[in-house]
């Protein structure tokens, strides 16, 4: 494991042990001791102490001196809605309880990319909205987002600012069908960097969604870049009822990622 000046050693390390725990390799329910930690991870007692401490901190291992570290049982989390619906009211769920600062708001002629993921003809003009999303005075996500030209006169910047921009599409009379959503990482620029307050070439969390309506038409093409460390990806997989996906923001801040 190689560390990044973007991301700490110690931060690399409990992000694989936290992952490691939620798929239960550790089936007895303890770590391996400290030392024997150190040297699978090729570090030092002390980066590793730091991990175990970000784990006991969050509630996921107890550690007992002379014992070890114990795995605490994890709460079992309420069963979601893996339709359209449960996916919005997350989606409004953080855009109610963060706040939003409209960055730009442009009519622009759709690129050809950006024209394909909403069924329009390159060139065909669009709403481009980038805004700012923070919790707590805290910068979590620096949003791209395009709509189709005939939601421009509904979606103010007074508007994007005290609503998620899936409320407001609702209240100009969308109704809402369905949500195609891909994750991957990517690199900050300079521009994003500097909004979301870290440094340059600093790996974020990528996510692109294309919301459609009940008809098939897509009505909105959102590119998220969101900080890791505020961040958790948590996926639940079923062969009867499909896949559900949603993003969760840490314990301290409670409450559930996927704004529009």
């Amino acid at each position: 494991m190689s560390s990044s000046p973007a991301v700490p050693m110690y931060h690399q390390i409990y992000l694989v042990l936290r992952e490691q725990i939620a798929e239960g390799q550790f089936a007895d329910g303890k770590l391996p001791v400290e030392l024997e930690l150190a040297r699978q991870f090729g570090t030092s007692r002390i980066t590793m102490r730091k991990a175990l401490e970000r784990l006991v901190t969050e509630g996921t291992i107890t550690r007992r001196r002379g014992s070890g570290s114990f795995i605490n049982q994890m709460p079992k989390e309420p069963k979601r809605n893996n339709r359209v619906g449960g996916l919005l009211e997350d989606i409004i769920n953080l855009g109610l309880k963060s706040k939003a600062k409209v960055l730009e708001l442009n009519e622009i002629g759709a690129p050809s990319e950006v024209a394909s993921l909403l069924g329009l003809p390159a060139g065909d003009p669009v709403l481009k909205v980038i805004r700012l999303r923070s919790y707590q005075s805290k910068p979590l996500s620096h949003m791209t987002t395009y709509v189709p030209r005939a939601f421009a006169g509904y979606l103010k910047p007074s508007r994007l600012e005290s609503k998620p921009m899936l409320t407001l599409l609702e209240e100009a009379g969308v109704r809402v069908g369905t949500a195609t959503q891909i994750v991957s990482a990517r690199l900050a620029d300079s521009k994003v960097a500097a909004a979301l307050e870290v440094e340059v070439g600093a790996p974020l969390l990528f996510v692109q969604r294309v919301v459609t309506d009940v008809k098939g038409q897509a009505v909105q093409l959102l590119r998220g870049l969101y900080r890791p460390d505020r961040y958790e990806y948590r996926m639940e997989l079923s062969r009867v009822e499909g896949d559900k996906a949603n993003l969760w923001m840490p314990k301290e801040i409670g409450i559930d990622f996927g704004h529009g």
